[in-house]
């Protein structure tokens, strides 16, 4: 999936933008022999006949608008499926993150239904040794089970070092959420976050389904109240309103977290997200300039170019 996107967006900047394969490979982070390799298959499978053919074309116009318009460094857009959008996306976002790092570098992690199911299709075909880092509290269970079921399934997989905040995500109060963000255990991951070289999350909408209201980490009072205070999404459960401007909210005082400022200002930031129930909490997370790649379907990224945000 990833390797066919990779190819259409080859083929256009070299017969299509008249990009050096030098230039080529600069700009999409790959060598140079992986351009040449690229430009013979689309020779062979027939993409390029003198002209890019209909779908390419429409998806790289897709891409480029919503890289225009957002700002972003990438995105990445995988076919809509009418079912298992979340894995699908994954899927995506796996193949796209392989891709991309290097070994031995340190990717932070997120959580939620979509990145969970992103890190066991990474984890899966892993061929690079890396390191994982959380960026928030109350995961270890989840992502320890993640990583052992990958590498039963796949045993031949590389495991990575996994390196996980001790901390719930959500404190009793604000002062037990300092005392665990004094902590030298929990201080050392959170410095350790600032050596990775991309940070993978994911963007929940305001809705019960949501991975903090569903497992009742918060409750339903808090959600009517983030709602009442123009909540339309979060990323690592800080709230933010439709312009991507971040709730003052008492809740984000008792999270064991990274903030949202911190990781903006920090690595590249990666978000994986789809479907048309998160439309606006993804156009309002890159509306406030959270994210420097995307990785969603085609149809919620033909929805983020013409969403009126009233």
């Amino acid at each position: 999936m990833y390797e066919n996107n990779l190819i259409y967006k080859v083929t256009w900047f070299y017969y299509m933008d008249n990009m050096t394969q030098k230039e080529i490979a600069e700009h999409l982070g790959i060598s140079r022999m992986k351009v040449v390799k690229l430009l013979n298959q689309s020779k062979n499978d027939g993409i390029v006949k003198f002209k890019i053919n209909h779908d390419a074309k429409a998806c790289i116009s897709l891409e480029r608008a919503l890289i225009e318009k957002f700002h972003l460094d990438d995105i990445f857009i995988v076919p809509s499926t009418p079912d298992n959008v979340n894995d699908n996306i994954a899927k995506g976002a796996a193949q796209y993150i392989e891709e991309k790092v290097e070994s031995n570098t340190f990717i932070n992690i997120g959580y939620g239904d979509t990145i969970s199911r992103t890190i066991n299709h990474l984890i899966y075909s892993l061929e690079k040794p890396i390191s994982l880092v959380t960026l928030s509290g109350g995961v270890s269970y989840y992502i320890s089970s993640i990583v052992s079921d990958a590498h039963k399934k796949a045993s031949t997989s590389i495991t990575p070092n996994i390196h996980i905040l001790p901390a719930p995500l959500l404190a009793s109060s604000e002062e037990i959420a300092n005392i665990f963000l004094n902590e030298e255990c929990v201080k050392s991951i959170m410095n350790m976050s600032e050596l990775a070289s991309m940070s993978i999350v994911g963007i929940g909408c305001v809705s019960d389904s949501a991975t903090i209201f569903k497992y009742n980490i918060a409750n339903d009072s808090d959600r009517i109240l983030l709602k009442m205070q123009g909540a339309v999404g979060d990323i690592l459960s800080q709230f933010y309103d439709k312009n991507g401007k971040i709730i003052q909210s008492d809740l984000h005082k008792k999270l064991i977290s990274i903030k949202l400022d911190t990781l903006k200002s920090s690595s590249k930031t990666i978000g994986v997200a789809g479907g048309k129930e998160k439309v606006q909490a993804i156009y309002s997370a890159l509306a406030g300039g959270y994210l420097n790649v995307l990785i969603t379907d085609e149809d919620t990224a033909s929805s983020l170019l013409t969403f009126e945000n009233d």
